[in-house]
């Protein structure tokens, strides 16, 4: 049986109410990928998010109500709960109650496969937990699972605050020791141009991997279908590089979580070429293209040699088509007009591609091999190059 989920915000005076109803979009999708349906949502216009509920106290008894009319099993908030808060809406809503960061680390519990990304998801939590371990599990009585369970917090001696400070120093210790060891095993990759790519959630980044590699690298219409870095050699006209795929990017992430899994970007951080893939289908893409430059630039690798790939062409709905002066011709868009439009003049170095239908691919190849020769020109200039005819 599926969780019935509400899911709720507010509208600030510096927030732009269609920029909410986005975030309350991208919201129930992280809802959806942890395996829930949202059935409800609740927004409210306030100069700040109230200390003591998050919401004013009209709007909790409004949602209260619907919450026991529906059978409502989880509320969702869009930002992140201090433990008074928590305490005080389980309180009046007498339901499960979890903010995005929670929801997101359950999501990252989920997707964690390999012995790295577990020790990185089990530090964010136990560090999201810490400072809220009073009375925030007591509603473990009333629940039979569900999302929100996975992980720490499910036992009684978890709650012990100087039992959780030693877990996070022996994770801390232990994602030390694998970082070591991924350290030597990049040394062990010298020579070889490495290539990375990087983009916002669910931007098709695993399916340009699949395609680049022609291996079978997870792809899903979730978010973070991708959470361990993946590498593979790609051969393109006889030139070897090295090509990367990383954890997508996404609004409002923890910065605990940006913490933790920084290891696992260093392979962004030590690429010699980022590839950016947007989805432009999206509604939002500008905001999510200002995301990822932003973490970029926290990782300090946003100097580095870049390709921003337009990706989801076939996707793009007839409005934008109208607004950006777009037309096609039996079903197929014109490269030189897309090439024209305002964004891809502020991105002089990028194309447009859907990697699921395969348009523009042969062109793009052509791109990244260009720069992945003048890289090798630059950084092994000693480098044998070998390009077939």
């Amino acid at each position: 049986m599926v969780d019935k989920v509400v899911i709720v915000g507010i509208i600030t005076q510096q927030d732009r109410e269609e920029a909410i109803n986005e975030n309350l979009e991208e919201l129930a999708f992280l809802v959806f990928t942890a395996g829930a349906k949202v059935i409800g949502r609740f927004t409210q216009k306030l100069d700040k998010a109230n200390r003591k509920t998050f919401v004013g106290s009209g709007k909790l008894q409004e949602i209260k109500e619907f919450v026991k009319e529906n059978d409502v099993s989880l509320v969702v908030f869009d930002d992140e709960l201090g433990p008074n808060q928590i305490r005080n809406i389980e309180k009046v809503l007498d339901c499960f109650i979890m903010d995005r960061t929670n929801l997101i680390l359950d999501i990252f519990a989920k997707r964690a496969q390999t012995a790295q990304s577990k020790a990185q998801v089990e530090l964010a939590q136990y560090e999201y937990l810490l400072p809220r371990l009073t009375g925030l599990w007591t509603h473990l009585e009333r629940q039979k699972g569900g999302i929100g369970l996975r992980g720490p917090g499910e036992t009684e001696i978890e709650t012990d605050r100087r039992i959780i400070r030693n877990k996070i120093s022996l994770l801390k210790k232990k994602l030390q020791s694998i970082d070591k060891q991924n350290k030597i095993q990049r040394k062990n990759r010298a020579q070889k141009v490495r290539v990375a790519l990087v983009g916002y959630t669910n931007a098709g980044k695993s399916t340009i991997m699949n395609m680049l590699s022609k291996s079978n690298v997870f792809a899903e219409d979730k978010l973070f279908a991708t959470l361990d870095t993946t590498v593979r050699n790609v051969v393109i006209d006889q030139i070897t590089f090295l090509l990367s795929d990383t954890v997508g990017f996404i609004r409002k992430l923890p910065h605990r979580l940006v913490e933790s899994f920084k290891s696992t970007l260093d392979e962004a951080r030590e690429a010699d070429i980022l590839i950016h893939v947007i989805d432009l289908s999206h509604p939002d893409f500008e905001q999510q293209m200002q995301t990822v430059n932003q973490t970029l630039a926290e990782l300090h690798v946003d100097h580095k040699p870049t390709l921003v790939l337009f990706n989801k062409i076939d996707n793009l709905a007839a409005e934008f088509l109208d607004e950006w002066g777009l037309e096609k011709h039996n079903g197929t868009l014109n490269m030189d007009q897309l090439q024209k439009t305002y964004f891809a003049s502020e991105h002089p170095h990028s194309m447009f591609i859907s990697a699921i239908h395969k348009t523009n691919i042969a062109e793009f190849r052509k791109i990244l091999l260009n720069m992945v020769i003048d890289t090798y020109k630059k950084v092994y200039p000693h480098f044998p190059l070998t390009v077939s005819s």
